[in-house]
């Protein structure tokens, strides 16, 4: 049975209880569990009955408690949907299967390459949500969202990857058991993209999906040399890129040849688009340019190494003779143009150097800097397999998707879909 709703009021929620062990054989409490001052849960289930353990050493799903009212199992699990879903498949469903006589059906394990570099703290067990590609012989999983509310991460998600508690995280490359959710011929039709982040691949996800559904795009940040170098191992199907050369003032071409040697890329325009510092709405430090980042009321947040931004800042730094340890907050470091955006709302950051569209988003000020090309990287062996051609064919003459990408801000679409250079 389903109980309605029940108000963050303890005896209400003891009265759910007591109904719920007295016409059922489990009860579970979705929500509550924590410690605040409106949680409940576990003092509901200590006055009608035993709490028998309440916090698991799990990410998400820390809050979990188990009880014991009127000889029936009472689980309550945390509110936020990955947090609920997670707890109720590891304890919720082997119960239940415990009960009805059954042994619980074996998850089904696949071997992976992690696509990049993952932190994760010390002490918990973390469920990581991951999409999953392959690419020639090698399954590559690629971290998403990992918010304990972010629904979406769990719907994109192709399996999840735990990181043990005594594991400070696991390093690009690195050989992963993935606990999968979808079938692998779901796999064997996802995209790997590797590399720098741009806002218009994720829209370039969503109407791949929408127009095809059986394919999918999975994209993770770790820079335009990362996704270079995921091309030389073998670990993706394209790389985003945006890599300016100085000396020839020409984008990706030189690293391209540089990193990748005799192996033929074709390199296709995505977008130009405005990079520039983000500060909050008004600019209530009042920050003009680089030289600004010397100040001492000024804190500034970087992207990582290797990544086109980072390369386009120290470029910056060096025509403005400023020394990277005169600016406070340049050690810091965010992956995608939206997590910067985010810092500088979120007060971490006075500013740090984005696109626009990223601030756009965020409702930031915007102090333009540079007008770059981004590109997407593609092994030539890739260019006509099914799945790259309906990608490409989007890029090229999909008017909504070209149309959202304009409705972002600060882009020029103008060789969209473009062959740049071909090795």
């Amino acid at each position: 049975m389903r109980i309605k709703p029940v108000p963050d009021e303890l005896e209400k929620i003891k009265q759910a209880i007591l109904q719920g062990a007295q016409n059922g054989d489990l009860v579970i409490v979705i929500a509550g569990s924590s410690a605040g001052s409106a949680d409940f849960t576990s003092e509901a289930i200590a006055a009608t009955g035993e709490v028998i353990l309440h916090g698991v050493n799990i990410k998400p799903g820390r809050p979990l408690i188990l009880g014991w009212v009127k000889n029936r199992p009472v689980i309550g699990i945390p509110g936020y949907p990955v947090s609920a879903y997670i707890t109720f498949n590891l304890f919720a469903k082997e119960i239940i299967y415990r009960m009805q006589g059954l042994e619980p059906p074996a998850p089904e394990y696949i071997k992976a390459k992690l696509s990049r570099q993952t932190a994760s703290p010390l002490g918990h067990e973390e469920f990581l949500r991951v999409k999953l590609g392959k690419v020639g012989a090698n399954i590559i999983a690629t971290p998403i969202s990992r918010g304990a509310g972010v629904l979406m991460s769990l719907v994109r998600a192709d399996g999840f990857l735990r990181i043990p508690s005594m594991s400070e995280g696991l390093g690009a490359g690195t050989e992963v058991d993935v606990e999968m959710l979808r079938k692998k011929s779901e796999i064997d039709n996802t995209i790997v993209c590797i590399g720098s982040h741009d806002n218009a691949l994720d829209l370039l996800a969503n109407i791949l999906k929408k127009n095809h559904p059986k394919f999918s795009l999975s994209s993770a940040h770790a820079g335009s040399m990362g996704g270079l170098m995921a091309l030389k191992k073998g670990e993706a199907h394209i790389a985003g890129t945006h890599l300016l050369d100085e000396k020839t003032g020409q984008y990706n071409i030189s690293y391209i040849n540089r990193i990748l040697g005799s192996r033929k890329i074709v390199l296709i325009n995505l977008v130009y688009r405005q990079q520039g510092l983000m500060v909050l709405k008004g600019n209530p430090k009042n920050i003009s340019g680089f030289k600004d980042l010397t100040r001492d009321d000024v804190c500034f947040i970087n992207r990582q190494s290797g990544a086109g931004t980072r390369l386009l800042t120290d470029k910056y730094l060096k025509e403005n003779k400023i020394l990277p340890e005169d600016i406070k907050g340049y050690e810091r470091e965010e992956y995608t143009h939206m997590g910067i955006a985010s810092a500088v709302l979120t007060g971490i950051a006075d500013t740090g150097i984005g696109i626009l569209a990223a601030a756009n988003a965020l409702g930031l000020d915007f102090i333009p800097l540079a007008n770059e090309r981004y590109d997407l990287a593609i092994p030539a062996e890739y260019v006509e397999s099914v799945t790259i051609s309906a990608l490409l064919d989007i890029i090229r003459t999909d008017k909504e998707f070209r149309d959202s990408v304009v409705k972002l801000g600060g882009y020029d679409i103008s060789d969209m879909g473009k062959v740049m250079y071909e090795s």
